[in-house]
């Protein structure tokens, strides 16, 4: 009877251990748009905004020198090494988690020496040292009051050697869910790494851009503070002769001034962005790096432009969110598994005796076999509350990941209006550069013949200057918002699948 009755037992735990407790995931139902702002279709017809995603994506701006600080940087910096390890610890956390499922066995062996005081009173045997037993019953001395027996100390020694097997049945799934959790925090940490990848590549290109222009700037800046310094020079002569008065003088003089002050502002941020690139790519000072100019980059012909409903694939940020929400899940199954028995199957055999050769003889081996089940009955409501405080967590994991969805829109919907824009302020920028142009060559005709003066003629230049310095600006923010939307698109980051991601 005994036999069937623990068959008995073991289907029964074996049916029980098919269900897991708690919820088990799914995505959220979203109310996505079908698009990211009220005219998509006339963006689309604007911009040519119909090409997928490509790997890489930092190529398009056809920058060879920005392309090899992108893979440098991928083997230098500190964050993306960062992600690494923690990616490569939330691996080992989900292997550690699946050897919950498996018997835990242990092997021991403890020797030990023991001396137990004589003066207990009767009779008792004594063991030699080498565990063999003696008898230790004397007399007392005469001078101590007697003859009456007493008892030497007792000394022996003893080894106990057993191997141990201990099980803990995943009846309700708490195991299961656990290592749910553990691997959804080994996605988010994978996910992490992509947003890494994909930031690093997005601010280098960002970095990159502003150093072209302000390199650009600087040099129209330079140019304009030196025809400022001849334009002075020229008033300077005319006052001396008598054709200019002391009011033009000093107007000449606080128009150098203003030019020359936009001269070390624009040498600190120059500097200050190449340290960013530095820090970005883990290169030292003693290292170099490229000088770049804004017209080397190729603005992209087309840009991507992916559904709402793909961005929850392509985003790292949502996905990372995702996982989060799938941790959370799956931790409500670990607190409401607690509440239920808990199982637990032991088995020991070995053997122990006073000599280390004989704890394997018949007379020194010895085994137990247990079983236990336990079930809560008052803990003050600890475990329901911590079930709650899971079901809590997973809500707030929910709304956590909804925030992530609305963002990603709206940051694809602002990076799209700010591209629209940018196509106009490009055009007005290049209609006034034109224009500008224009009225210097007319100037310097006039000037050829005669017609109007060294002074006209060092203004017109000027305009023309501020009027590139404008277009320089305008071009730079064109190329930063497309780097933008493909960092607000989720980039390519399938893409960076490297070896060196693995651990």
């Amino acid at each position: 009877m005994k036999p069937r009755l623990y068959l008995l037992l073991a289907a029964s735990v074996l049916l029980l251990a098919g269900c897991a407790a708690g919820p088990d995931y799914q995505r959220p139902a979203l109310a996505l748009p079908t698009r990211y702002t009220a005219d998509d279709q006339q963006l689309a017809g604007r911009l040519q905004l119909q090409q997928q995603i490509r790997q890489n994506w930092w190529h398009v701006f056809g920058s060879p020198e920005l392309d090899a600080l992108i893979e440098q940087a991928w083997q230098h910096n500190a964050g993306i090494a960062s992600a690494q390890a923690n990616l490569r610890a939330a691996q080992e956390n989900v292997a550690a988690q699946q050897g919950y499922f498996y018997p835990t066995v242990q092997l021991g062996y403890s020797p030990s020496r023991t001396k137990l005081a004589g003066n207990q009173g009767g009779n008792s045997p004594g063991v030699q040292g080498n565990g063999s037993v003696i008898s230790t019953t004397q007399n007392t001395p005469a001078s101590q009051g007697g003859t009456a027996p007493y008892n030497a100390p007792v000394i022996y020694n003893f080894h106990t050697a057993q191997l141990s097997v201990a099980y803990t049945p995943d009846v309700f799934g708490a195991s299961r869910r656990q290592l749910e959790s553990v691997q959804a925090q080994q996605e988010y940490q994978r996910y992490q790494l992509q947003a890494a990848y994909l930031t690093l590549a997005s601010n280098l290109v960002a970095a990159a851009i502003q150093d072209g222009l302000l390199r650009e700037l600087l040099e129209l800046d330079q140019q304009i503070v030196a025809a400022a310094q001849r334009t002075l020079a020229l008033v300077q002569r005319q006052h001396q002769a008598g054709y200019a008065s002391a009011l033009e003088l000093a107007s000449a003089r606080n128009a150098l001034a203003q030019t020359q002050q936009a001269l070390p502002p624009l040498r600190r941020q120059l500097e200050q962005n190449r340290d960013l690139l530095r820090l970005l790519t883990g290169l030292s000072v003693e290292q170099e790096l490229p000088a770049f100019r804004l017209a080397s980059f190729r603005l992209p012909q087309q840009l991507p432009l992916a559904l709402p409903s793909q961005l929850l694939e392509q985003r790292p940020d949502i996905r990372a969110a995702e996982a989060q929400l799938k941790a959370a899940s799956a931790q409500v199954g670990v607190a409401r598994a607690a509440r239920l028995p808990q199982f637990t199957m032991s088995a020991n055999a070995g053997g122990a005796a006073s000599e280390f050769g004989q704890m394997f003889w018949n007379s020194g081996q010895f085994f137990a076999l247990g079983a236990s089940i336990t079930q809560t009955l008052f803990d003050g409501a600890t475990l329901q509350h911590r079930e709650r405080a899971a079901e809590a967590s997973l809500q707030a994991a929910a709304a956590d990941y909804r925030t992530a969805v609305a963002t990603a829109l709206q940051n694809v919907a602002d990076v799209l209006h700010a591209i629209d824009s940018d196509v106009a302020a490009v055009q007005s920028a290049t209609d006034a550069a034109s224009a500008a142009q224009a009225t210097l060559q007319l100037c310097q005709r006039q000037h050829a013949a005669g017609a109007l003066d060294q002074t006209a003629l060092l203004l017109a230049q000027q305009n023309q200057w501020q009027s590139q310095q404008q277009l320089a600006q305008a071009r730079a923010s064109q190329l930063g918002n497309a780097a933008a939307l493909y960092q607000a698109l989720g980039g390519s980051w399938q893409s960076p699948q490297r070896s060196k991601e693995q651990p």
